[in-house]
């Protein structure tokens, strides 16, 4: 399933698993269905038993191998449970994973593909999973698209992981115009969007030429009238006929009036019927257009230098030893697994860390926007976040900098933690991008988490548009494919002594 954010595909998702009931409508299943929410941390105290829903019955093993089965324990044992929990293990990639581990200590990446492994121990042949991939890095990505794949049941899932979506057989598109199925993967449904787009549109332009030309036709017809009703004025006037033939003359004019006057009226009315029909089959929506700024950044200047670094938190090695040099308006992804300290190289680069060893020189101004948008406060409105950030702007040059962005009027007014996390990104990008002097280098920590399709492809074309300097951690092959990254510098953890 796939749409903007806010459209209602959780929702939806969620009503399929059952977890929601519907306003009107039901809902019918008629296999047990499997629930993988987006995210969200574990309980308190929750071991990796738990989250395979496996404690109870691990337990009762334990007794029956002490010799200490009571009641009905040696029937309800489950001698297949040890091979089934590490063949699930295994097809997520967490082998050897002990069973009593405090799930608190697993990265959020590890913690979905152990939910998965629960989904797969339990009774369930329809999975319903809500962005399965998200904070994913790229073995844990293809971890879950091979997992869906061996999924011997139904899978219905939300995700903006076009990588995952080819593997689809069918994309479910949840618009203001309903719910339109397409066939194949989202290859495919780009294809056949993109020209049902195209012909929606070739229809509203045919019926507003449509509209306009019944309306011109109309006013024509009338103008001749009106010429013939002045030359039928002028005839009577000048006496040159008996007066019982200027009365059927009147007779038929009128007649003829009426006639050309339903005729057109008709027309008119077929033609701009036609227009709402067409405007009907055409999704409005307001459109992201990233505004991006000219940051003059000269294509020989040096952007950021580190040789030889090393970063440690509390005395325990996170990053390094790294050397890295950034000149002029490079494009560099950041790559590696989760844990790899990709995060922590771009705190490195604004200053928000040090390094325990080496050295590193900063040439440019650079902004970071991490997947929470931290530069942006919860309890503030975009309008105070905005003047805070470019304290030079006044209230009017802030909101028509934040409407640029779409948030236009009452919106500048809206609460930060209110917002969702696309809106957050794209706030955050407004109070950076429009102030006097832009960052010659930029920043993202994974920018497409929260975004959905047609936004993720707004983001590409603003960053194309984009001349400064730019650093991505993101396990997006697609995106960094499209914002046409020059380098990649691949990251692997650090291993402590």
């Amino acid at each position: 399933m796939v749409g903007r954010n806010g459209v209602g595909k959780t929702t939806l998702l969620r009503l399929i698993a059952g977890l929601d009931s519907p306003y009107e409508g039901h809902v019918s299943r008629a296999a047990p269905v499997g629930w993988l929410p987006q995210g969200g941390p574990p309980a308190v105290g929750e071991t990796v038993a738990d989250v395979l829903g496996v404690r109870a019955a691990v337990a009762l093993l334990a007794r029956v191998l002490a010799g200490q089965a009571k009641g009905d324990d040696l029937a309800l044992a489950d001698w297949s449970l040890q091979g089934r929990i590490e063949e699930a293990l295994s097809s997520v990639g967490l082998s050897d994973l002990d069973l009593r581990r405090a799930v608190s200590r697993l990265s959020g990446g590890e913690l979905t593909r152990l939910r998965l492994a629960g989904l797969r121990l339990g009774p369930a042949e329809l999975l319903v999973l809500d962005e399965p991939t998200n904070h994913l890095d790229a073995e844990g990505r293809v971890g879950v698209a091979a997992f869906v794949g061996d999924w011997p049941g139904g899978v219905v899932l939300v995700s903006h992981d076009r990588a995952l979506l080819r593997h689809m057989d069918r994309i479910v598109e949840l618009s203001s115009l309903g719910v339109e199925i397409y066939g194949g993967g989202y290859d495919a449904y780009v294809e056949r969007k993109a020209a049902e787009r195209a012909a929606a549109e070739r229809r509203l332009e045919a019926a507003e030429r449509g509209v306009s030309t019944a309306r011109r036709e109309a006013q024509q017809a009338r103008e001749r009238r009106d010429r013939r009703d002045r030359a039928g004025r002028a005839f009577s006037a000048s006496g040159s006929a008996p007066r019982i033939a200027l009365g059927a003359m009147a007779r038929r004019a009128e007649e003829t009036r009426g006639r050309i006057e339903r005729t057109s009226q008709d027309r008119t009315r077929e033609a701009e019927t036609a227009l709402v029909a067409a405007r009907d089959g055409v999704e409005h929506h307001r459109a992201l257009d990233i505004p991006m700024p000219t940051t003059g950044l000269p294509a020989g200047r040096s952007v950021f230098e580190a040789e030889a670094v090393r970063v440690e938190i509390k005395g325990r090695p996170i990053l390094g030893p790294l050397s890295l040099h950034l000149t002029g308006p490079e494009r560099v992804a950041v790559t590696g697994p989760n844990g790899a300290g990709k995060s922590t190289l771009l705190r490195l680069i604004t200053g928000e860390v040090e390094s325990a060893s080496g050295r590193v020189a900063r040439s440019v101004a650079a902004v970071l926007l991490d997947q929470q948008a931290a530069i942006l406060r919860p309890e503030e409105t975009l309008l105070a976040a905005y003047q805070r950030l470019n304290p030079d702007a006044d209230r009017n040059q802030a909101q028509a900098a934040l409407a640029r962005f779409l948030f236009r009027n009452t919106a500048a007014e809206r609460i930060v933690g209110t917002l969702s996390g696309g809106e957050r990104l794209r706030a955050a990008l407004a109070c950076v991008l429009t102030g006097t002097e832009p960052p010659q280098l930029l920043l993202l920590d994974e920018p497409t988490n929260h975004l959905d399709l047609d936004s993720i492809t707004a983001l590409e074309a603003a960053l194309n548009a984009y001349d400064g300097a730019l650093i991505v951690v993101s396990h997006d092959a697609d995106f960094l494919d499209a914002i046409g990254v020059t380098r990649k510098v691949e990251l692997t953890p650090v291993c402590s002594a």
